[in-house]
């Protein structure tokens, strides 16, 4: 019997259907292009296009599985981590179907979607492993010892590295959502043009900071575009230099990820290294960390881009485990609030 899940922690309006064992039978994202002209996701928009959305989304994960409500045996929604107004309309929308229904409902915590999104996948990695979730709001690296057991070993400190690229990106002038915009760009340009600074935090050494890399690129510009007008003069000249500081600022930021990936992998010398999260879609980062994986002898896991980032699928599959692998009581899914400041590892 399937299950359906439902993704509405920010932008994307998500819903996926998935049998008990673990086949992906559809995924609906339906997301919403009217942040791009602010610059970033505007939250009171968000939550009025999620409840525009959702009813047809779910209803089209629905028919694209060939499934009727009716034949559902549970149903799963995020209730954290993301914005709160987001959160609740799944959640409200899930609470009202479940009861109609008359089925089991789970809350799922967000980041532990993103940690089992490459297990959507049959070949996917099996604990334990290492995982990176990296993305707009979360850079996270967490040690996964069993299905249901896992605990963060980092998190960032300040600035999230999808955070960076899209602050980086607007430093540039390029449009939203920054990372690929950076990623287009840094692919024309020399990644060791400029020593821009990586953050090594001694007594946090599987933390990430990402603060002072911006600050750096801020001054940088600052100071190379206050005299591009009286050096410079063509503009072919000036798309050269924002090249330039767009590959090694994307350099710098995934020399800070593979360092603090080989801390980790030094103390909890695993088989598999996971990447997930909006960021796992950058092409370089996925060859970097590959190639070190070569070198130090473990596996690099990461998903299509489809489920980097935010879907119902990677909710789906952290359900499943939770039903294939019970650990802990979830007490009654129908007393969830939206929690916009969940921990993964969290008690749910």
């Amino acid at each position: 019997m399937p299950l359906l899940a439902i993704e509405t922690s920010c932008d994307e309006t998500c819903a996926a259907v998935m049998s008990e064992d673990a086949r992906l039978l559809s995924n609906v994202v339906a997301s919403q292009e009217i942040h791009e002209q602010y610059g970033g996701v505007v939250p009171e928009l968000a939550s009025r296009m999620h409840l525009q959305h959702i009813a047809g989304v779910v209803r089209k994960a629905l028919q694209r599985a060939e499934v009727a409500p009716q034949q559902l045996n549970a149903l799963a929604v995020t209730h954290g981590p993301g914005l709160i107004g987001s959160l609740l309309v799944g959640l409200s929308f899930a609470k009202g179907m479940a009861l109609d229904l008359g089925v089991p409902l789970l809350g799922i915590n967000h980041l532990e979607g993103h940690l089992f999104s490459n297990n959507i996948s049959p070949e996917g990695p099996q604990p334990p492993f290492l995982s990176l979730i990296v993305s707009g709001g979360h850079s996270i690296l967490a040690y996964v010892e069993d299905w249901q057991r896992y605990r963060i070993l980092g998190e960032t400190q300040d600035d999230a590295a999808g955070e960076a690229f899209d602050k980086v990106a607007r430093i540039l002038g390029l449009p939203y959502p920054g990372g690929p915009q950076i990623e287009k760009l840094a692919a024309t340009g020399n990644a060791h043009a400029i020593a821009f600074p990586v953050a090594r935090l001694k007594d946090a050494p599987f933390d990430f900071s990402f603060s002072g890399l911006k600050t750096a690129v801020l001054y940088h510009v600052r100071k190379a575009l206050g005299n591009a007008a009286a050096t410079l003069g063509e503009a072919q000249s000036l798309t050269s230099l924002k090249a330039d500081i767009a590959a090694s600022f994307q350099h710098a930021l995934i020399t800070a990820i593979l360092e603090t990936t080989v801390r980790a992998h030094e103390k909890y010398p695993v088989a598999s290294v996971a990447l997930a999260g909006g960021v796992a879609c950058n092409k370089a980062l996925r060859a970097a960390l590959v190639k070190l994986g070569e070198a130090r002898g473990f596996q690099v896991f990461y998903p299509p881009p489809i489920y980097c980032t935010d879907n119902a699928a990677m909710i789906a599959r952290a359900a499943v485990i939770r039903l294939t692998h019970p650990r802990r009581a979830n007490g009654s899914a129908y007393q969830l609030a939206p929690q916009p400041g969940l921990k993964l590892g969290s008690s749910e």
